[in-house]
């Protein structure tokens, strides 16, 4: 019902930014909220940002609080998340998912549709 595109990823020197963005299409934006996820090799997915359907609350995740800034656009079906202060830890697969019901924000299990991830390097 809801298919999600991720781009912008890409291979950047420590400090650089770098802006997201995920793309739905079909029942778009009829959910709860969109987040971003990443993983790294040899980790689980983590959760980075959540975004409610209105925009008007978001979540982060500790580790980038204050880095990054999750917000939509739902004009564009359209969600992006701008990473500033790009650190060596923060390279990994990122997804954009979508979830339907109230509940934990993040959590993957939470979560009933995915993208299929873009790729985030950040270089020393």
């Amino acid at each position: 019902q809801v298919q999600l595109v991720e781009s912008g990823g890409g291979l950047l020197q420590a400090g650089g930014s770098l802006r997201l963005s995920c793309a739905a299409s079909g029942r778009t934006f009829s959910n709860y909220a969109m987040s971003w996820f990443r993983q790294a090799p040899g980790k689980e997915r983590e959760f980075v940002a959540a975004i409610s359907w209105s925009g008007d609350n978001t979540y982060y995740a500790n580790s980038v609080k204050g880095r990054f800034t999750i917000s939509r656009d739902n004009a564009k079906n359209t969600v992006y998340l701008q990473m500033n202060s790009l650190k060596p830890e923060d390279t990994a697969v990122y997804y954009c998912a979508s979830k339907g019901l109230a509940g934990l924000v993040n959590v993957p299990t939470q979560y009933n549709y995915w993208g299929q991830g873009t790729q985030v390097t950040v270089s020393s």
